[in-house]
């Protein structure tokens, strides 16, 4: 039997021994610090006086957590106690820790016994409550998606599939699982993609695929890091921080999808880590794992959220990555001709630009300016970011440089296939 099977059954009994749920309810009821000690206040001459606590590490507080786990399914249940005491120390708001604390307290204080064997009748009803039974089966789903992405780690060397290739100026990428509540930060090295850390997150309490304000989902796509808020600048309920995304993107604007303020955010002061579907729309982190992006990337950094990765070979995408060089290529062969003509093939009846220019005026202006041009641009820094749904986009940002000069325009774009052909549906220079 493997661990989260001994540890967290669906039958509402948990833990070594099979101790009973609804008493693990009572110890987190217990060992949950109550309303008013949630919200900060000035620290007593008292408590100035204590050694100031260890800063917190990203990522940390998970491993413990997989480390007790570990010593449980072994049977050793006295390391696992030693264990999972120091995390509640460290990590006081991390329930699924109490949790587990709990479970592990009851076993010494029960025999070992079946699963289910033990009945719950002669507790208090409060403790057997439909919202207690709701609580501990949020925490058994956190505890198994934390359990899954231990024993499903992406293969060595690999990357998600919408990474074509990035520009040496974006240092991060960042991509996140929905089905797995993982997010996973990359750094852009020389050789390619590198898989730097990964941590548990939380997605819109019904789920993804965001359509309309309010709907409490979180949006699929590729997007980009637009700005860093300051969490003196927010409520605590955002906790470390956040970081915006650019939702709705041009993709989403052409499907008709509303709403704003979906950010990579904190959780409260009182609360480690939010259930994997608690948020209207946002991705939140436990506070150390977001400090570490507020650390690591920058704005423009991109940002897939899928409703599962699909890890591919960095080589695989080799051949898809060549054919658009090709077609971009000659989009910029047409725009060097200053032929409005030659341009219109690469653009779709209904595209739309940034500046909200019509197409044909677009069309114009991109091919005078390049009549004027006496030297040969390149292009340069190109991101190509690949996205399959019901359509296939391709999201691009390059640097148009005049030859001989260090720097130029950055533009970026948005392709979808249609057929056999690679069209624009949207452009903008965004410096």
């Amino acid at each position: 039997m493997d661990v989260i099977s001994r540890y967290f059954s669906r039958s509402g009994r948990a833990g070594p021994g099979a101790a009973l749920a609804a008493t693990l309810a009572a110890l987190l009821v217990v060992h949950t610090p109550p309303a008013t000690a949630q919200q900060p206040s000035k620290p007593t001459n008292k408590a100035s006086k204590k050694a100031p606590p260890a800063a917190l590490v990203d990522g940390q507080a998970e491993s413990r957590l997989l480390e007790v786990y570990q010593s449980i399914s072994q049977g050793q249940h006295r390391q696992a106690l030693a264990g999972a005491e120091a995390l509640v120390r460290d990590y006081p708001n991390f329930q699924l820790a109490q949790l587990v604390l709990g479970d592990l307290w009851a076993a010494r204080a029960r025999p070992a016994q079946p699963t289910g064997a033990v009945p719950g009748a002669h507790l208090p009803s409060n403790l057997a409550s439909a919202t207690d039974n709701k609580n501990l089966d949020v925490l058994r789903e956190e505890s198994r998606r934390r359990l899954q992405a231990l024993h499903a780690r992406p293969p060595a060397n690999t990357i998600p599939a919408q990474f074509l290739t990035l520009s040496p100026r974006q240092r991060h990428a960042v991509a996140v699982d929905a089905s797995r509540s993982r997010l996973y930060l990359f750094e852009n090295t020389p050789d390619g993609l590198r898989l730097v850390a990964d941590y548990y997150a939380s997605v819109g309490k019904l789920g993804i695929d965001k359509y309309v304000e309010g709907d409490q989902r979180t949006p699929i796509g590729v997007y980009f890091i637009t700005s860093r808020l300051d969490p003196s600048t927010l409520r605590d309920f955002y906790g470390a921080g956040a970081l915006p995304l650019n939702y709705p993107n041009p993709l989403d604007q052409s499907r008709g999808k509303t709403g704003s303020g979906i950010w990579l955010h904190g959780t409260p002061p009182h609360q480690f880590a939010r259930a994997p579907q608690a948020t209207d729309g946002c991705v939140a982190l436990a506070n150390p794992d977001l400090e570490r992006l507020l650390r690591t990337v920058e704005r423009s950094t991109p940002v897939v959220i899928a409703p599962e990765l699909r890890w591919v070979a960095p080589h695989s995408v080799d051949t898809a990555r060549q054919q658009f060089d090709t077609v971009l290529q000659a989009w910029s062969d047409a725009k060097a001709q200053g032929d409005v003509q030659s341009l219109q093939r690469f653009y779709t009846a209904d595209f739309k630009s940034a500046s909200q220019q019509p197409r044909q005026q677009w069309l114009t202006k991109l091919a005078s300016t390049s009549t004027q041009q006496s030297k040969e641009v390149e292009l340069k820094d190109k991101s190509y970011l690949h996205w399959r749904d019901a359509s296939e986009t391709m999201v691009v940002t390059f640097g148009e440089v005049t030859k001989g000069e260090r720097s130029g325009t950055t533009r970026r774009q948005y392709w979808k296939r249609q057929g056999d052909q690679w069209q624009i549906f949207y452009e903008g220079v965004i410096s």
